[in-house]
This record gives C-alpha cells, sequence and structure tokens, in this order.
C-alpha cells in the first residue's frame, strides 16, 4: 500500500521543526535523522520502504537546517538541545519509545540518545559515523582520521566558512556532495534542492553552528545497552573505517556491516541494501550478515 508523504511543523523543545511523515498512524514510530549538509530529503530512498513495511516515519529537518526553526547563538545546537528535540517529537506523537536511524551528525544525535535515553529509544540504526567517545579519541587511535577532519576545524572560523559554501551559487557545498560520492549519487534535481534548503534564510550558519557547538563539548559518554546496528560505506572521504569497529566495542548488543565500495553517502548509493539491513533490524532484532 501507497502512503501519501505529509509534511508537518512540529513544537518541541522550544523550536520548531519541519517533519516529513509518511506511513500508517498506528504504525511502529521510525524516527530518521539527516547528517550535514543534508535534510530530510536525503532519506528519500528509505521513506516509503519503511511506510509499505508498516511503520510510521517521522523525517525532521533537525533544528538550523531548510524548512525548521534557526535558533540564534552556537550554545543553541549543543548536543543536549538537539537530543531534547527528538524526545519531543517522541512525546508529539504520543509515544513511549521509538526506533531511531540517524547519519553523519544525526547518528551522533542517535548515539547520543541511545545513552542517555535508552528508555526512550527501542533499537537505533546509525551510518557512517562513530560513537562521540571514538570520535574524541579518533586522532591518537587512528591518526590519519586528524587529516581527514581538517574541515571540522575550518567550521570553527567566524564568517569564512559560510562565504566560501555560498560563493558561485553554492559551488563548494555541491562539489562536496558529488565529490565525495559515487558517480551518479546526486542529481541536478537532487542539488537543487539542496541548494533551495541552504538558501533559507539563517541555515547556513545554523548548519555551521552544529560543528562549532560540538568542538566545544566533552566527547566523553557511556556504553549503549540498546540493540545497535552500525552501518558504515569503506569509501568514506571524512571517516576512517577503524572508528566503525572501535565504536562497536562501545555497545552491549551491536552489529557491524561494512559496505565496501560504498562512501559517506551510503543510504543513497546503496539503498537496497540499506533498506534491507535496516527492515531486518528493525522487525527481528539483529540482523545476520550477509554480502553486499
Amino acid at each position: 500500500m501507497a502512503f501519501p508523504l505529509e509534511h508537518h511543523d512540529i513544537r518541541t523543545n522550544g523550536v520548531t521543526l519541519h517533519v516529513a511523515q509518511c506511513g500508517p498512524a498506528n504504525g511502529p514510530l521510525v524516527v530518521l535523522l539527516h547528517g550535514f549538509p543534508e535534510f530530510w530529503y536525503s532519506w528519500r530512498h528509505q521513506i516509503m520502504e519503511l511506510a509499505a513495511a508498516g511503520y510510521r516515519v517521522w523525517v525532521p529537518d533537525q533544528r538550523g537546517y531548510n524548512r525548521s526553526e534557526k535558533p540564534a547563538g552556537i550554545s543553541a545546537y549543543q548536543l543536549k538541545q538537539l537530543g531534547a528535540d527528538v524526545l519531543g517529537l517522541l512525546d508529539a506523537a504520543g509515544v513511549a519509545q521509538a526506533a531511531v536511524v540517524g547519519h553523519d551528525w544525526g547518528g551522533i544525535v542517535a548515539w547520543w540518545l541511545a545513552v542517555w535515553h535508552p528508555e526512550r529509544i527501542s533499537r537505533a540504526a546509525i551510518l557512517n559515523v562513530p560513537h562521540p567517545a571514538v570520535l574524541g579519541q579518533a586522532a591518537r587511535k587512528v591518526p590519519r582520521q586528524l587529516l581527514k577532519s581538517w574541515y571540522v576545524f575550518f567550521f570553527q572560523l567566524p564568517w569564512l566558512p559560510e562565504w566560501l559554501f555560498r560563493r558561485r551559487q553554492f559551488r563548494f557545498g555541491r562539489g562536496v556532495l558529488r565529490g565525495t560520492s559515487r558517480a551518479g549519487t546526486f542529481s541536478s534535481e537532487d542539488l537543487v534542492r539542496y541548494v533551495a534548503a541552504w538558501n533559507q534564510p539563517g541555515a547556513l550558519t545554523s548548519m555551521i553552528n552544529w560543528y562549532r557547538a560540538g568542538l566545544c563539548q566533552p566527547s566523553r559518554t557511556g556504553r549503549v545497552s540498546i540493540p545497535l546496528l552500525l552501518l558504515w560505506g569503506k569509501q568514506d572521504a571524512f571517516l576512517e573505517p577503524r572508528l566503525a569497529a572501535f565504536s562497536l566495542q562501545q555497545c552491549a548488543q551491536g552489529q557491524l556491516v561494512y559496505f565496501e565500495q560504498a562512501t559517506h553517502w551510503l543510504h543513497q548509493e546503496e539503498p537496497a541494501a540499506v533498506n534491507r539491513h535496516l527492515l531486518d533490524f528493525l522487525r527481528l532484532g539483529l540482523p545476520v550478515s550477509f554480502p553486499i
């Protein structure tokens, strides 16, 4: 059965978030959390598949992105606030628990929720981002990671990152997406949508403020007790694959699946395989491993 894609504005944790929704109203809730520099549309290959399987899917533009509210100041983007936004969405949906799936910065929010609010998160699936404690130790554990993380330090500068990202019709942002993904992953139509999201008033500074706030926060967090699935594209231009294995050590009920040929954008490059893993995980618990 095909379900319509709905768009709602939902008040949570003092901000209003735009949330794309799909699936049966009484289905188990799954929240999909995008990363940088994306928005709800990055989950376009997963939304309908999960809805068709009987899940109610909520996909927010996280605070600072696209059509969601963009509070001023770096402190508004601390991880505790980002996690509280998601908990507020669960309250708005009227559910005690939900599954969460996160990619990139959305994955960091999912890690935080899994550690600090296991009573609200039934299970978590995370794509291409390590446990925050591992991320904080990355330079020591995997020295090559320091070179890959250059942009994190660049984003700490005032105004210059925004200027570079915006100049020449967002050529830098478009180039990052296409230059770090497999050919054909982002179509011209996709990039038009991304540029429109980046061009929302205040969006660029708010998006980059996630990095500015993140570098000022302690990286130590606890172990994950709930079931967790970690999916990782090995050709990631930003994060070393070994960080995934270190992250698995932080999980009591975790499983890691590597995608040998996928990049950081694996859910858009290999949606059929990613969807299969997600559905197996959501339906049956931890999936058995099978070749990609």
